[in-house]
């Protein structure tokens, strides 16, 4: 008698414990190449604003709470500490800077992204009065933002060397 009612006991038994087991869920889609295309294109419209030398443009490409590390300073945290830090930059009738991306990757997850690439800055050597110009290297993380969008959240410059001096055309005699 015990074993006419063991097996369906057992075998109800199993399917409830195979019914609490759940499959994992599916991977999320893979929008690396979308999120890559998205980036390249806002590092192409973030160079480009630099020409226009308005603060509010340029660091609208940085998130509330990015942070930014140039040479020679201490960190600089947050969109208003960035803004201070590059307005008497943009002041200088000099000062231009463009910069192109070398590589970059965007992580599985599609939350988070580096960027990597070279620049160039020219700007007024406050001892001479004269335009210097100086190449470097950057990296930038970017995180996508609760809109999809992207933005910088830290993004570090390094110069190649002492700022050189600008050549002056010569005059036609």
């Amino acid at each position: 008698m015990r074993v006419r009612f063991t097996w369906p006991a057992a075998v109800a038994l199993a399917v409830i414990v195979a019914g609490c087991t759940q499959a994992p869920p599916p991977a999320p889609p893979d929008t690396r190449p979308a999120d890559t295309k998205a980036i390249q294109d806002l590092e192409t419209a973030w160079s480009q604003s630099f020409a226009t030398k308005d603060v509010s443009k340029i660091t609208a490409f940085y998130a509330d709470d990015a942070s930014v590390y140039m040479p020679g300073t201490p960190v600089i945290s947050g969109i208003a500490a960035i803004k201070a830090a590059m307005t008497p930059m943009l002041a200088d009738k000099n000062y231009s800077l463009t910069f192109a991306s070398t590589g970059m990757d965007v992580a599985k997850s599609g939350d988070i992204a580096y960027s990597h690439g070279s620049y160039t800055e020219t700007s007024t050597d406050p001892k001479t009065k004269k335009a210097v110009t100086v190449n470097g290297k950057y990296v930038t993380v970017f995180g996508k933002q609760a809109d999809g969008g992207w933005k910088a959240i830290q993004d570090s410059i390094s110069n190649d060397g002492v700022p050189k001096p600008v050549a002056v055309a010569k005059k036609a005699k």
